[in-house]
């Protein structure tokens, strides 16, 4: 197993957990109340100078000024799942998703259930933005950091989009 390394990124919702390989690429963003928490392992090295760059970046989304992640990621998951997440990581700042226009993008129209399931497993919150998946009804669904913490990522992003936000339901 390679290294792990860790640390915190204080936010307006409270600090996230930041988790990064021996390479440096992204593995975690935990939210401050996160359902299934991944407290650091004793086998991981707290290294804030490792994980800056996103430390960085995270502060400056929730500043306002990035719209954009440019950070190396490393999620672990099953393919399927990976794929969803990539499809996540293509939906705009300041848009909203519905799961079955993730479905159909990954080429799986069935698979919205799957989608769901999948997208509740995201392990890199924000940077790979679950939070702007919706159901079908436009209503918020369940979130990993509570349905107030997504209000307020989505209210966020709608606050500093560059254009009018954006509806992708199907």
């Amino acid at each position: 197993m390679s290294a792990m390394y860790f640390d915190y990124c204080e936010t307006p919702i409270g600090p996230l957990l930041l988790a990064a390989d021996e390479r440096g690429a992204l593995t975690h963003v935990d939210l401050p109340h996160e359902r299934r928490p991944t407290a650091p392992r004793p086998e991981w090295r707290c290294a804030p100078p490792r994980l800056a760059e996103a430390r960085r970046q995270l502060e400056a989304y929730f500043a306002g000024t990035l719209t954009v992640f440019e950070l190396p990621l490393a999620p672990r998951g099953t393919a399927f799942q990976r794929q969803v997440w990539t499809a996540l990581c293509e939906v705009p700042y300041g848009a909203i998703v519905g799961y079955a226009e993730i479905a159909r993008r990954i080429g799986r129209p069935a698979a919205v259930r799957a989608v769901g399931a999948a997208n509740g497993a995201n392990p890199i919150a924000i940077v790979v933005p679950c939070h702007r998946v919706i159901g079908s009804d436009g209503s918020l669904t369940g979130y990993g950091g509570g349905l107030p913490v997504k209000r307020f990522l989505l209210e966020h992003e709608r606050r500093h989009a560059p254009a009018p936000p954006l509806v992708l339901q199907g």
